[in-house]
């Protein structure tokens, strides 16, 4: 049979394939032949999940719209109008201008969104404002204390170099996020099930400010561990229903925009933290109170949080759990006040009652924990995930977020100068996580990973080594140290910072999401955890320099991770996802080793060589083969 009669002549993927030059490649093993034939299955399901509506025709769209308003008890004659065409549209809402019913100020309506993303309704905006709030607590939480360590550590006799004192003092900082590991991540699902995305929000947030206010009265480093310890309880739940609720709320047009502002607003609560250690430094003790300041920069952090408190319930409720819980009315109440038409509430509603019926299908008779295990898609995902989970922590980030004080006091810098500069980092790394709203979906996931991890390294061995400056060159000494902590700021922000988080919540198979989330939170929380807990004893047993250029050396592993493990999955359907984890991972590994002299050909000799295409779309089962209950 011809090329052109098998689909490949013209095809640009198959093009590509053919040219490729230059290096040597691996045999091309179709990727619809890989796993057994349970595993096919899978995939196809899988598959089924990136639209559950694709092959019906308008009529039966119409009559399934219909129906499942009237089952639900929808509402009166134009909700019923609503849902027929909100059907119709969910299979393709770019295509509204040829749906048969639709008013000229309905297409204008369903134009506008599309022309002009941003226009929303006012309850849209509040749940908006709600997750970055959220996101700000979250951020304000894990950094007062850098500040306040300085302070409380010799209160409570655990300031001293000793074996003793640095693990305390590690412990007491790494506190919650031993809880967050241990329990709070695990807390995620039944607290959303019984207190719904709102409610786990207003409790989380209630821990952190009752929990903040209890730091500020503790008088032993017993009690300011179990109080910190406490604090786990609302930033573990919180870190993953707050990116949940954004998806489950937002039009498809900024959900990606919304779940990324988690990261950047977090960077803004860090932010927040050092502005409250500076401004609170100086207060002086007053009768009957020892270290005022301290207690009040451990305290400030549950402002944001009772803001949260107070306006959380003028928000609505995810109408995602609304469905979850069978209150399909609630659920379209609660989707018509986040769009302007009830037009564009059926629809998305629909859409979403259709997934929730697909994912319904994928019970293939094995615990999902399990599954995630034994289903070689599945377990690649988890490799990736797990990989840039742990590699957010021992990249060395939070060295900087949590000791950062410390470090520039032991450079010398005097206590106003150094929390000044801790301040300053805390704004380089709220500013430079902006880019990535664009960047992640436009330079990729994996590349700008590649990118700034070697970037990191070297600004991690710049601060290390800048110890060695003589302290006789005070001013070179301290604007160096300063300058390696910022570099690392400003390339970590827009890479390691934003992409574990949406990497891990895309990577996993609708049906497993949310036990792998929970997985990728209880992680980076765990590593944190020892990250926060070593550093004082590695500072003393490796000096400053070592164990910056310790975690410098964790950069450099982390970018061959990533390059053999982590494949892309920027701008990709479910159903090309499902292809992307299906490749083995020996052949990724392989792949990407193959990517080094590629990219020294193309680059760096000016060589005209194509890049390597490891990825082929794989032939969909057709949708009449794939009923929900097959």
């Amino acid at each position: 049979m011809s090329l052109k009669a098998e689909g490949l002549l013209g095809d640009p993927v198959f093009e590509e394939r053919e040219n490729i030059t230059d290096f040597p490649r691996e045999p091309f093993v179709p990727q619809r032949t890989w796993g057994t034939a349970a595993e096919r299955a899978r995939r196809n399901l899988n598959a089924k999940l990136s639209n559950p509506l694709a092959g019906f025709t308008a009529s039966e769209l119409r009559t399934q719209g219909r129906n499942f308003a009237i089952m639900h008890e929808m509402g009166d004659t134009s909700d019923i109008r609503a849902f027929e065409l909100g059907a119709v549209l969910a299979q393709a809402p770019e295509r509204y201008a040829a749906v048969e019913g639709l008013t000229a100020p309905e297409k204008e309506l369903l134009r506008r969104e599309f022309a002009n993303r941003w226009s929303q309704p006012w309850k849209m905006y509040a749940v908006v404002a709600l997750c970055s709030l959220s996101a700000a607590v979250q951020g304000m939480d894990e950094t007062v204390v850098n500040g306040a360590q300085i302070f409380y550590k010799p209160q409570f006799g655990i300031a001293d170099n000793g074996s003793r004192s640095s693990w305390l003092a590690g412990l007491v900082n790494a506190a919650p996020y031993l809880c967050c590991a241990v329990l709070g991540s695990w807390l995620t699902v039944p607290f959303n099930h019984h207190f719904g995305r709102r409610g786990t929000i207003f409790l989380t947030c209630c821990f952190s400010a009752i929990t903040c206010l209890w730091q500020g009265f503790v008088n032993t480093w017993w009690h300011m561990l179990l109080a910190r310890f406490m604090l786990g309880l609302g930033i573990g739940p919180k870190s993953s229903t707050v990116p949940v609720y954004a998806a489950e709320t937002a039009p498809p047009a900024i959900r990606g925009a919304l779940v990324m502002q988690w990261q950047a607003w977090t960077a803004f609560g860090i932010f927040l933290g050092y502005a409250a250690d500076l401004i609170f430094f100086q207060v002086a003790d007053v009768p009957g109170i020892v270290g005022l300041n301290w207690r009040l920069m451990m305290a400030s952090a549950m402002f944001p949080a009772l803001v949260v408190c107070c306006f959380v319930f003028l928000c609505p409720e995810s109408p995602r759990w609304y469905m979850g819980q069978k209150r399909y009315y609630k659920a379209y109440e609660s989707m018509r006040t986040l769009r302007h038409h009830k037009i564009q509430a059926a629809r998305d509603l629909y859409y979403m009652h259709t997934l929730l019926e697909a994912e319904n299908a994928m019970k293939l008779g094995q615990n999902k924990i399990i599954e995630m295990i034994t289903v070689p898609r599945n377990r690649r995902a988890m490799l990736a995930s797990e990989i840039v989970m742990f590699l957010q922590q021992f990249c060395g980030v939070n060295v900087i977020s949590y000791y950062s004080s410390e470090i520039f006091l032991e450079a010398k810098f005097s206590p106003k100068a150094a929390f000044s500069a801790s301040l300053g980092w805390g704004v380089i790394n709220w500013l430079f996580a902006l880019p990535a709203f664009y960047t992640i979906d436009t330079f990729g996931r994996r590349n700008l990973l590649l990118t700034t991890f070697p970037l990191m390294a070297l600004a991690m061995f710049f601060t290390g080594f800048s110890f060695y400056i003589p302290e006789s060159s005070h001013s070179a000494r301290i604007g160096c140290i300063a300058l390696g902590t910022y570099l690392f700021g400003i390339v970590y922000s827009p890479g390691e910072g934003p992409v574990p988080f949406t990497y891990s919540a895309e990577a996993y198979p609708l049906y497993v999401r949310s036990y792998g989330m929970a997985l990728a939170t209880a992680t980076t929380w765990f590593f944190n955890f020892i990250l926060g807990v070593t550093w004082p004893s590695l500072r003393n047993a490796f000096t400053p320099t070592g164990a910056f250029c310790w975690y410098a050396a964790w950069n450099i592993v982390g970018w061959w991770l990533i390059l053999m493990f982590l494949p892309e999955t920027k701008g990709k359907t479910l159903e090309e996802l499902d292809q992307v984890f299906s490749v083995p991972t020996r052949f990724h590994a392989k792949y990407g080793l193959r990517q080094i002299p590629y990219f020294v050909k193309r680059y760096l000799l000016g060589r005209n060589v194509k890049p390597e295409i490891l990825y082929e779309k794989e032939e969909t089962v057709p949708v009449q083969d794939l009923r929900f209950h097959a």
